[in-house]
């Protein structure tokens, strides 16, 4: 099984980084899967002005970027909250593709600095996915105040109480996974 986690915010000091490693160390032990972490921080990508299928010359690192979500099974996008909303980062790599997102099971993590976990912004990531055909799973990750409970290398604060809340949502993309897969996807 092929896991891809995006890691949304490209901000000095963003916490939802840490969300992202935890995922990555959390897939690692609990299930037989390959998992990478997709930094767009790391990618660094222009504002683009067309889907990357209609480019005469699509940067490379954008065609790497296409062919891994392609390659993936499943993906793990997490996303701090911006004022309500998600980075302009992540849209631009929403917008940049379109067929490798088609019945692609996504599962959304959110996290902010404060006590909402960032659920303000599942409404119009849900919208985005949904609109371009992407198969996002019914369960959510919302993390509150997640620069206290997991520091900078993704360990959390409560191993126990992380763990069990991954389980249930990491299983959930799992069990979208196999499905699709026994269902042609």
């Amino acid at each position: 099984m092929n896991i891809k986690i995006i890691s949304a915010s490209v901000r000095d000091g963003r916490n939802s980084h840490r969300l992202a490693l935890y995922f990555q160390q959390y897939i690692r032990a609990a299930y037989t899967a390959d998992v990478e972490i997709l930094d767009l921080k790391e990618y660094d990508f222009p504002l683009f002005h067309e889907r990357l299928q209609y480019m005469e010359d699509p940067p490379a690192r954008a065609l790497e970027f296409a062919r891994k979500v392609q390659s993936a099974d499943g993906i793990v996008v997490v996303t701090p909250e911006y004022n309500g909303g998600y980075p302009a980062s992540l849209k631009n790599v929403v917008d940049l593709l379109y067929p490798e997102w088609k019945r692609k099971p996504v599962a959304i993590a959110t996290a902010s600095d404060g006590k909402f976990g960032g659920t303000q912004v599942i409404t119009s990531l849900l919208f985005s996915f949904w609109k371009i055909g992407a198969w996002v799973v019914p369960a959510r990750f919302p993390a509150s105040n997640v620069q206290d409970h997991y520091n900078e290398l993704g360990q959390p604060a409560d191993p126990a109480e992380a763990d069990a809340n991954a389980k249930r949502f990491i299983g959930e993309l799992i069990w979208c996974i196999e499905a699709g897969k026994s269902a042609g996807r």
